[in-house]
């Protein structure tokens, strides 16, 4: 049990420092989003899931805080950041140069 713990622990600090430096190489506003959204996403689960099992491994608790905690966080990040995203575009936050597809392009043209 203190593999799958030591696995998940480190499979979350993975995701996690994955995402942090997409955060700090990655181009523009939209790709930096998306690296620390996925980022966050999975390496908070991978934190939990290790928590859940070392409670469950001493028999603590039930885990069924931290199976709700993950749900949550997987409704809810990747909804948020889009909205972020969203945000971010119809206020004018351009897109990096070597884009190469804008599908809103034409909506936004005739929202201007």
């Amino acid at each position: 049990m203190e593999w799958v713990i030591s696995f998940l622990l480190l499979a979350g600090l993975f995701f996690l420092l994955v995402g942090s430096i997409g955060l700090l190489r990655l181009q523009d506003v939209y790709s930096r989003m998306h690296a620390t959204t996925k980022g966050s996403t999975l390496g908070i689960a991978g934190i939990l899931l290790a928590f859940l099992f070392y409670l469950r491994y001493l028999e603590i608790a039930s885990g069924l805080k931290e199976i709700i905690l993950i749900f949550f966080f997987f409704l809810t990040a990747p909804a948020g950041a889009h909205m972020i995203a969203r945000a971010a575009y119809w206020t004018g936050v351009e897109l990096w140069h070597g884009t190469v597809t804008d599908e809103l392009k034409e909506e936004r043209e005739d929202w201007s």
